[in-house]
C-alpha cells in the first residue's frame, strides 16, 4: 500500500445514524422489559452488538488509515490515547457498580442485580485488581474492556497494513478465530491465573471470547480502509451471490423463530451459532447479511438517516455509558423472581431511559461543537498573528492534526 495517498475523510452522517440505531437496539435489548424480547436477534443470529463493533472499527480505519500511511508515530498517540480514554469511562462504571449499585443490591436484597456483581460481592479484592486489569468483566461492563484492547492494537494492524498490505492480516485474524473455537481462551485464562495468582473464574471474564471477536473488528479495519481508498470489496459481488444470500438470511431468521421443525432451531445447532464465540453458522449469517446490507443499504440509510439517531451516533461513548446506567436502575425494579418489568413501570422506564439518553447525546454534541470552534478560532489567531515562514511551516500541521471529519474522543466506543 506504500505509495497510495488517501484523500481526507468525509464525514458520513449515515454511519452516525446507523450507530445511532445499535445503540437504540442495544438499550432495548438490555432493558428489562418485554420489548427486549421482540429486539432480540429478530432477523437472524445478528445483533447489534456485531454491528456496532464492526461500524466501529470500519469508523475507525476510514479516519486513521490515512495517518498510517504518513505518519505512524502520531497515529500510535491518538488512538492509545482514545483507548485510554475508553478506560478511565471503563473505570468510572466500576466505581459506581462497585458502591452504589453493589450497596443497593447488598441491602435491598434485588437478585437480579445482586446476581449481576455476586464475584465482586463475595471476593472485593480479587474483583477490584482483576476489573483494573480488564480481566473481571460483569456482565454489561464487559463491552469497553473489549474496545480498550482492539484500540490498542489497531495502529499496529493498520501500520502493518500500510507496509504489506492485508493479506496477512485477514489470514492471522481468521486463524485466531478458528483456534477461539477450540478453546484457546480457556488456555489463555488459565495461564494468565496461574500469573497473576487471580482466582477469577472464566465466567466471569466476561462473554465476549476476544480471540473470536477480533475478526469482527478486523474485518471492520478492513473494509473501512478499502472504502477510505473508495473501492469497497462488496461492490463487485455479482447479483446472483446477493440473492443466494438473502436466500441464506431468510433460512437464519427461519432456525431463528423455530419455523423449520425440531432440528433447526438455535438449541439443536448450540454452539455452531453461539454469539459470545461466532460460531461458524453465525459467521455465515453475518457475512450474508453484510452483503445484502450493502445491497439495500441505500433504502436502508434514507430510512435511519434521521434525528435523534444523528444525534444519538455522534455521541456513542456517552450514550453507551448512559444506557448502561439505566439499565442498573432496570434491574434495581425488579424483585422476587421477576424476569421482567410491566404495564406502566416499564413504560415509564423505556420514556426516561431514551429520553436520558438524548438529553446526553445532545450536550455532548454540543460540546464538540464548542470545542471545534474554540480550536478553530484558536487556529485562526495563530496563523495571524505568526511570521510567514512559521505560517507555511504550521498552516499543514494544522490541517492534519485536526480534520474537520475526524471523531472526537468520545466517539471512540463504536
Amino acid at each position: 500500500m506504500l505509495g497510495i495517498h488517501l484523500p481526507k475523510p468525509q464525514r458520513r452522517p449515515e454511519l452516525d445514524a446507523l450507530r445511532g440505531l445499535f445503540l437504540v437496539w442495544m438499550t432495548l435489548t438490555h432493558l428489562p422489559t418485554r420489548f427486549s424480547d421482540f429486539v432480540n436477534q429478530p432477523i437472524g443470529f445478528v445483533s447489534s452488538a456485531e454491528g456496532f463493533v464492526f461500524l466501529s472499527a470500519l469508523l475507525v480505519s476510514r479516519v486513521y488509515m490515512r495517518q498510517a500511511l504518513e505518519d505512524e508515530t502520531a497515529l500510535r498517540n491518538k488512538l492509545w490515547r482514545r483507548s485510554m480514554r475508553i478506560y478511565a469511562y471503563h473505570l468510572l462504571m466500576l466505581a459506581l457498580a462497585f458502591t452504589v449499585a453493589a450497596a443497593y443490591a447488598v441491602t435491598t436484597h434485588r437478585a437480579a442485580l445482586y446476581n449481576l456483581l455476586d464475584f465482586y460481592i463475595a471476593h472485593p479484592f480479587v474483583a477490584i485488581v482483576g476489573s483494573v486489569l480488564l480481566l473481571y468483566c460483569p456482565p454489561l461492563l464487559d463491552i469497553l474492556p473489549m474496545y480498550v484492547v482492539f484500540l490498542f492494537f489497531t495502529p499496529l494492524v493498520l501500520s502493518s497494513a500500510a507496509r504489506r498490505g492485508w493479506g496477512r492480516i485477514l489470514a492471522v485474524s481468521g486463524v485466531f478465530w478458528l483456534f477461539a473455537q477450540f478453546g484457546l481462551r480457556d488456555i489463555v485464562h488459565n495461564i494468565i491465573v496461574h500469573v497473576t495468582h487471580l482466582p477469577i473464574p472464566l465466567q466471569e471474564t466476561g462473554a465476549f471470547n476476544l480471540f473470536a471477536w477480533q475478526a469482527i473488528w478486523i474485518t471492520g479495519l478492513w473494509l473501512g480502509a478499502k472504502s477510505a481508498e473508495d473501492d469497497v470489496p462488496l461492490r463487485r459481488i455479482p447479483g446472483y451471490v446477493v440473492a443466494a444470500s438473502a436466500l441464506v438470511c431468510l433460512f437464519f431468521i427461519g432456525v431463528r423463530h423455530e419455523w423449520l421443525g425440531p432440528h433447526l432451531t438455535q438449541q439443536a445447532l448450540g454452539m455452531k451459532l453461539d454469539k459470545w464465540q461466532i460460531g461458524p453458522l453465525r459467521v455465515v449469517n453475518l457475512v450474508t447479511f453484510t452483503i445484502v446490507f450493502y445491497w439495500m443499504r441505500k433504502y436502508v440509510l434514507r430510512f435511519v438517516a434521521v434525528e435523534p439517531l444523528l444525534t444519538l451516533g455522534k455521541a456513542s461513548l456517552h450514550v453507551f455509558c448512559a444506557h448502561v446506567f439505566f439499565v442498573f436502575v432496570g434491574l434495581a425494579l425488579l424483585y422476587n423472581q421477576v424476569p421482567q418489568l410491566h404495564g406502566w413501570v416499564a413504560i415509564t422506564l423505556l420514556a426516561v431511559t431514551f429520553a436520558g439518553l438524548v438529553l446526553v447525546a445532545v450536550r455532548e454534541v454540543r460540546k464538540q461543537r464548542a470545542d471545534r470552534a474554540k480550536r478553530g478560532k484558536k487556529n485562526e489567531e495563530v496563523q495571524q498573528t505568526a511570521p510567514p515562514s512559521i505560517q507555511l511551516r504550521t498552516e499543514p500541521e494544522l490541517l492534519t492534526a485536526h480534520l474537520p471529519n475526524e471523531p472526537s474522543p468520545s466517539e471512540a466506543c463504536r
